[in-house]
């Protein structure tokens, strides 16, 4: 691992359990095992570092888990539905990086437009707009029943995105909350699915 991933790796990682603001440059090189001015090799300073960590995650989760802009193939079955979206919402909830970054949006929502736009997105409107999308080409398949494919997507994401909040706060409780939220799938695809 270069010197560089090595700085994204413990900056995230500091990032997610000390915030944007209690992380400091010679915080981050010293993680690394490196002299503070040894970051400014690859990084302007710590907003380049936090953006450059942005644009690695976002590419990260839209490669693994989609968006509304690479939906991949619309399931053919119910069973295949269930299978993506419970593959989706593992790695959601297990990846490391996502994690992290998970940890950092909620913290700096509030604080940074950037950030508060992505938190939105990952917790509801791009996952609301991917859905609707292959919930419409489901429709369109004969597979699910004709209704507002905007409304079912919010249905079918709320709760799932509260369940992997409560999985965030207390660890604990994932392998539940992964139980609870594959419950929740189910009855969706039992209500809304053609068999």
């Amino acid at each position: 691992m270069s010197t560089k991933e090595r700085i994204l790796e413990e900056a995230l990682t500091l990032f997610a359990e000390r915030g944007y603001d209690g992380t400091g440059v010679d915080g981050i090189a010293e993680s690394v095992g490196i002299k503070g001015p040894s970051v400014y090799k690859h990084f302007k300073g710590k907003e380049d570092i936090l953006n450059a960590l942005i644009d690695q995650a976002e590419s990260h989760y839209d490669e693994f888990f989609g968006s509304a802009d690479h939906i991949g193939n619309i399931p053919e079955s119910k069973e295949e539905f269930m299978s993506v979206t419970m593959k989706r919402i593992s790695f959601t909830m297990k990846d490391p990086m996502i994690q992290k970054i998970r940890k950092l949006l909620v913290q700096e929502q509030f604080r940074n437009e950037r950030l508060a736009a992505i938190t939105s997105r990952h917790q509801l409107d791009g996952i609301v707009g991917m859905y609707e999308k292959i919930i419409r080409g489901m429709m369109e398949a004969g597979l699910v029943k004709e209704d507002d494919a905007g409304m079912l997507a919010m249905e079918l994401a709320a709760p799932a995105v509260l369940m992997i909040a409560k999985a965030d706060r207390q660890p604990e409780c994932e392998k539940d909350m992964l139980e609870a939220i594959e419950k929740h799938i189910r009855h969706f695809c039992d209500e809304y699915m053609k068999l």
